[in-house]
């Protein structure tokens, strides 16, 4: 998802549309977006931050190369954080502090972790999460535990030989926290 592609597709830069599909868990908002490019996945993300919220556990889930870590650039952009948001696959996690006087990103990849939540409590993202908002990638099964509410964002793209940068982005707002999950993203 990283390099750019040539198709007008590609370099159209207009806002992905919400589509709202039939819900995948009971009382959840799910809400599914077609993302055309890395630049809306990006843009996608800076407009996730804005309904972000200190204490918010954000769930990635998508295929190497589907674009989690494209879409966290965004939310840290949106987010006003310090560093550069790349994938913390070697380090874990990583954590960005806000330039803006607003919650810090923590940014977790969880690929390398086999256990759940028990594996994870030296990262200590129970202590970080009340005021920060944390992203895990490849964390279900892993960190649900850490919030009754959480947005679950998975992403799917074409497999296989192909250069399709289509991405269809489902979020799943769990919890009384993401109610409102389609009307803040319009």
């Amino acid at each position: 998802m990283e390099a750019p592609h040539s198709s007008p597709a590609a370099d159209s830069r207009e806002t992905a549309v919400p589509e709202v599909v039939t819900e995948a868990v009971p009382g959840a908002v799910t809400v599914t977006i077609t993302v055309e490019s890395p630049e809306q996945m990006q843009d996608l993300g800076r407009r996730l931050a804005r309904v972000l919220a200190p204490g918010d556990l954000v769930m990635l889930t998508g295929e190497l190369g589907a674009g989690k870590t494209t879409l966290t650039r965004g939310l840290g952009e949106g987010l006003g954080v310090r560093g550069a948001v790349t994938s913390p696959t070697f380090v874990i996690a990583r954590v960005h502090p806000s330039l803006v006087e607003g919650p810090a990103l923590v940014h977790v990849d969880a690929y390398r972790l086999g256990g759940g939540l028990d594996e994870m409590e030296d990262l200590d993202l129970d202590v970080s999460l009340p005021e920060s908002v944390v992203v895990v990638e490849w964390g279900d099964g892993k960190v649900e535990e850490l919030s009754d509410d959480r947005l679950r964002v998975l992403v799917d793209r074409a497999t296989g030989d192909t250069d399709d940068e289509r991405r269809e982005v489902t979020l799943v707002g769990i919890g009384e926290r993401w109610k409102g999950l389609r009307e803040d993203l319009v």
